[in-house]
């Protein structure tokens, strides 16, 4: 981070002080605060004072500037006399805002933010595994029946640690619990890292180590976890679990990280520890692979490869969390929170933070969130479909963000001009950050370059979404509107523009147009003449060619570019939803026909047809996340308001304490092509290959209706149709 931008007290905050790794609320009115410089870690006390936003004035309020409708700021003398307050007023009916947690009101009220002058590698950031043991005739871990087999441990220094249980030995598990605790406050982590850390290794941890009664005083001062239920939304997914905090230090989750990562990408097929490592080529060579079914008998064997396996966990682990971890880092540097709340908070709560900080800063009043309604919202449509061979693609390089700032859109209740502001300085530091790891030739500092601009490039494409926030102060559905109507004009003149030059429109989305060029030019030429036709202030990109598209419905496309490495989206062609054979003949027929093989593609169909007495179990089960606990189905049920679903009927008769969130994989049995899926379907676990049950009409036929969709699409052979 360049000195110059931690000027930037909107974005900031205000005190430029470096090396804070962690805020504590200390009693009522205290806040203990813990820096980094080395290896050395050393605390401060500092007050807590925090505020209070109201629309009436009272005892101790002083009047803000601006008449927005929050007028009046309280400042209290410690954390009673807010929650006090908060009740007078709330048994009054007065209007009032404030932050719910006592680390946001000292950051904000003070300015500070954490890792200010450090970069990624400056933390100490921990890792943590656990392999577990499984009684037989179960095919999952109980923490009220089963023990922990085995802790893994490591660090970003290198250091590692195993810790082996032995089998059968409530002394040795107790032993490992104590001792994990003692190698972690001796390492003095800022953060520690896992994988699926808040729905299995911290609640099985915390749930053995109260069997035992020993205490995880995982706290810079030995201080005990807590932890809370919760429920986090990542777009359309909800994930409940079980949120864990200790004192002074963060936890980071990979497996969120993942869920954040792939909203952004919709790249991952597995969000599983080993299959995340290898799409982010930071797999663990010559990888120790044991299947869940047969961890507990490596471990009671006393294989090597079980010791290896845990080491290789919690490296990818580390691996993963530095991929995946950099931008939140950095946006920690900026917002007023701590480092697990940045990572947990959505991206449009925390721009809001922003103003606020700053309008308290400045003595300003605050408006409430305004009334949402509906508004139009980007532009889709599709042109032709099929296979086109040498697809270009163009789009406006940040459309609603350059749309902001070219037609000087911005929030009517704005009143200091902070939005603009903030959109212009970040676009400004990101296009600084990219130029300066472009020249960077140490790896380690271009990777944290990159991880800075994406933070900003983050925070640059939520700010349109910030406009149609329901919690949003400063939203605004007017300007809202207006940044997707210009969008939509803007993506039109293009489409307009290219027709007129001879290119062949293939389908627009969202910020970006698809099309086959017309002859005799190059994207550079091409590029240089449509930003000439377009409005100030909004650049267009021509940067990517395609060596095929394979266009099949709005939204649902296929792309081959010369590497080779197909790029497909939309859930129509990559839906998790699908069982994992036909994810594969989708992706070869895909394949084949952008690659010019539509008699391969058009064989496909009976090839599989054949195989599919042989394919093992799992390419056949299906995967489901259950986004309701079982309960709450349950309730539904039984209110007639949804219907039955085979992996909430599965999860209930297993016995097992599953969440919203958790997954279930099944298959289905039987011998008719038409089944009723929850009656007939049976827990992967349960399948017998010695006694096979698998109904394959069942899923030859929904093979069938797959590729019936694509026939249009495939050359006429008399065997096939």
């Amino acid at each position: 981070m360049r000195d110059g931008a931690y000027s930037n007290t909107a974005l900031f905050g205000a005190d430029a002080g470096c090396g804070l790794v962690a805020v504590e609320p200390r009693g009522d009115a205290g806040i203990e605060a813990f820096f980094r410089d080395g290896e050395a870690v050393r605390s401060e006390h500092f007050p807590l004072r925090p505020v209070l936003w109201s629309a009436q004035g009272g005892p101790g309020a002083e009047r803000l500037e601006g008449g927005l409708g929050l007028d009046w700021l309280v400042r209290c003398g410690g954390w009673g006399e807010l929650l006090a307050l908060q009740r007078t007023l709330k048994s009054a009916g007065s209007t009032y805002f404030t932050w719910s947690d006592p680390a946001t009101h000292f950051l904000a009220v003070t300015g500070r933010t954490l890792f200010k002058g450090m970069g990624f590698d400056d933390i100490r950031r921990l890792q943590i595994d656990i392999e577990t043991d499984t009684a037989d005739g179960h095919g999952f871990s109980n923490a009220a029946r089963d023990q922990i087999a085995a802790i893994a441990l490591s660090d970003n220094t290198g250091w590692e640690e195993f810790l082996l249980a032995k089998p059968d030995d409530a002394d040795s598990e107790k032993s490992i619990l104590e001792e994990c605790s003692r190698l972690i406050r001796a390492r003095n982590p800022d953060v520690i890292e896992g994988h699926n850390l808040f729905r299995f290794d911290l609640p099985f941890l915390a749930a053995r180590a109260k069997k035992h009664r020993v205490l995880l005083g995982w706290g810079r001062g030995g201080e005990a976890m807590t932890s809370r239920a919760s429920r986090l939304q990542i777009a359309e997914k909800t994930i409940q679990y079980t949120r864990f905090s200790t004192y002074g230090r963060h936890f980071v989750d990979t497996y969120i990280l993942a869920q954040l990562y792939d909203v952004a990408t919709r790249e991952l097929d597995s969000f599983g520890l080993k299959a995340l490592a290898r799409h982010l080529q930071v797999a663990e060579p010559e990888r120790v692979q044991i299947p869940g079914k047969d961890i507990a008998r490596t471990w009671r064997d006393g294989s090597a490869d079980f010791r290896m396996y845990a080491l290789q966990d919690v490296r990818e682990t580390r691996s993963v969390a530095a991929a995946l971890s950099g931008s939140s880092f950095y946006q920690s540097q900026m917002f007023p929170l701590n480092y697990q709340d940045v990572i947990l908070r959505g991206n449009a709560t925390k721009i809001d933070m922003l103003f606020l900080r700053e309008y308290l800063r400045r003595g300003h009043s605050i408006p409430l969130p305004p009334e949402m309604r509906p508004f139009p919202g980007g532009l889709t449509d599709i042109f032709e479909t099929g296979v086109i061979r040498e697809v270009w693609h163009c789009d406006a390089s940040s459309l609603y963000p350059s749309v902001i700032l070219a037609f000087d859109i911005a929030p009517a209740r704005d009143r200091l001009g902070t939005f603009p502001s903030l959109l212009a300085d970040l676009r400004e530091f990101r296009l600084q950050a990219k130029a300066d790891a472009r020249t960077e030739s140490d790896p380690r500092k271009k990777a944290g370059l990159d991880a800075l601009q994406q933070a900003f490039k983050t925070l640059i494409n939520s700010f349109y979404g910030y406009l149609g926030f329901s919690q949003g102060h400063f939203a605004d559905l007017s300007a809202a509107e207006d940044v997707t109507a210009r969008g939509r004009q803007i993506l039109t003149d293009m489409v307009d523009w290219l027709r007129g030059q001879g290119a062949r429109v293939i389908e627009i989305d969202t910020d970006g147009v698809y099309f086959h060029p017309p002859e005799g030019v190059s994207p550079e030429v091409l590029g240089a003449r449509m930003a000439e036709s377009l409005p100030a202030g909004i650049e267009v990109e021509f940067g990517r060619r395609y060596v095929a598209m394979f266009s099949y419905k709005a939204k649902n496309y296929a792309l081959l570019p010369p590497d080779g490495r197909i790029a497909v989206k939309g859930a129509a062609l990559k839906s998790r939803g699908m069982e994992p054979y036909l994810r594969e003949y989708l992706e070869a027929l895909i394949r084949n026909l952008l690659e010019g093989r539509a008699k391969d593609a058009a064989a496909l169909e009976e090839e599989w047809l054949q195989r599919m007495g042989t394919l093992p179990i799992e390419k056949l089960a299906k995967t489901e996340t259950l986004q309701d606990s079982p309960e709450s189905y349950k309730r539904k049920i039984s209110q007639s308001s949804r219907n039955r679903s085979a992996a909430f009927e599965l999860a209930l008769a297993s016995g097992r304490p599953y969440v919203a969130g958790d997954q279930v994989s099944y298959y289905i049995s039987g011998t008719s092509k038409k089944v009723v899926a929850y009656e007939d379907a049976r827990r992967l676990e349960e399948f017998d290959p010695g006694c096979p049950d698998v109904n394959l009409s069942y899923y030859r036929a929904k093979l069938q209706d797959l590729a019936a969709k694509f026939r249009a699409f495939l050359p006429m052979q008399d065997s096939l149709f």
